[in-house]
């Protein structure tokens, strides 16, 4: 099973170290194999979350997400992005651009450096409407009640997350127009800051929306068909779930890239701090990018989100903190390994706690099955 699901990881990793070696030598195989650690560390949450979402697609868009949004993930996350910042920022064309990424790795680093602001405020933004969503919903199954009660109750205020994120932004751009001390004025990065912002939370309001839409006419239909599934259940046949496909799957797998892309953008900036060369980000980067979507398979493949039912708040808590980090990188620089450590943390804690619930409901109906056998045998 892990070789089934993981092969194609081990054998672009393979690849990729090989490469590296022929590339640059062997300190070019100690940065290759060092950013594909630091991509998979920080995007264990995205696959904790993608799988939530993937298990719900039918089996043709579970491979669509792992053929295509592969290429997308790999080659226009990793390698295409980071060009097409500095072509836009440097006002270049996209030769051009290539050009700089391969001649003049310094300038092209600045450059990169220089379109931060922007990125981590569409990122951050995107990512915090995704926390704020989370956590403001009643949910069934609570982590941390002693939070997620009040919030779910503050959750029933309409168009709460959208306020609380405009805020947040708010006083981002604003701190930000305070405090900067980049190449550009203040009010032109603060400027920058709060547009890409709204951006980030449009393109959330306008994919997410639009998945919730298609996702909720499925709900319809599985209500239609709920006298079905009740005979299929007295007949002891077993109907299997309805899962999303055409438009609804569409939208979902779009959801899914845009989420992939903004969990990648820490790690598109911070693989920078460890080198500046393309060549050997797109590497590292694709390596980690590929477990990282082996692993969102394998958690969909053997129910892990079903058997401990916190790991999914754990990943979302990882997902406002790392909101959090990408908003305040913006004026402050932040180790990767902070960011990294932060998710593993919550993610680690979170399936801790699933694993001590489901110890202490099996010892309840162990008490609960010796009981029953205790009665009967006094009845008898």
């Amino acid at each position: 099973m892990v070789l089934k699901t993981f092969g194609w990881s081990f054998a672009v990793t393979a690849l990729g170290l090989v490469a590296a070696v022929f590339y640059g030598g062997w300190t070019a195989f100690g940065v290759v194999a060092i950013l594909s650690i630091l991509e998979i560390s920080l995007s264990f949450d995205n696959a904790v979350v993608n799988a939530g979402i993937l298990k719900k697609m039918n089996a043709f868009w579970q491979k669509i997400f792992l053929t295509i949004g592969i290429l997308i993930a790999v080659f226009g996350m990793r390698l295409v992005f980071p060009v097409v910042i500095v072509a836009v920022s440097a006002q270049l064309g996209p030769i051009e651009a290539v050009d700089l990424a391969l001649t003049d790795k310094d300038r092209y680093q600045e450059l990169v450096t220089d379109a931060h602001p922007a990125i981590a405020a569409f990122g951050g933004m995107f990512l915090l409407m995704i926390f704020l969503d989370f956590i403001f919903e009643d949910r069934d199954i609570k982590w941390l009640g002693w939070l997620e009660r009040p919030l779910a109750k503050l959750g029933k205020v309409d168009m709460l997350s959208v306020c609380i994120a405009l805020i947040v932004l708010l006083v981002t751009s604003m701190t930000f127009a305070t405090h900067a001390h980049l190449h550009a004025g203040p009010a032109d990065k603060a400027e920058t800051v709060l547009l890409s912002g709204i951006g980030g939370l449009i393109t959330y309001m306008v994919v997410g929306g639009l998945s919730g839409y298609f996702e909720g006419k499925l709900e319809e239909e599985e209500e239609r068909e709920h006298e079905a599934e009740e005979e299929a259940a007295r007949t002891g046949r077993k109907k299997p779930p309805i899962v999303l496909a055409g438009q609804a799957a569409f939208f979902m797998f779009l959801y899914l890239e845009v989420l992939d892309a903004s969990f990648s953008f820490d790690g598109v900036i911070g693989a920078f701090a460890i080198t500046n060369d393309i060549v050997l980000m797109a590497l590292g980067l694709g390596i980690g990018a590929m477990y990282v979507r082996s692993l969102t398979v394998y958690l969909v493949r053997q129910g892990t989100l079903d058997d401990y039912v916190y790991l999914e708040h754990g990943a979302h808590y990882a997902i406002g903190a790392l909101a959090v980090i990408l908003l305040v990188t913006i004026q402050y620089e932040i180790s990767e390994i902070i960011t990294g450590m932060v998710g593993v943390v919550l993610i680690g804690w979170s399936f801790w706690s699933s694993v001590r619930r489901n110890r202490a409901l099996a010892a309840a109906e162990g008490e609960a099955g010796s009981d029953d056998k205790t009665e009967v045998q006094s009845g008898v």
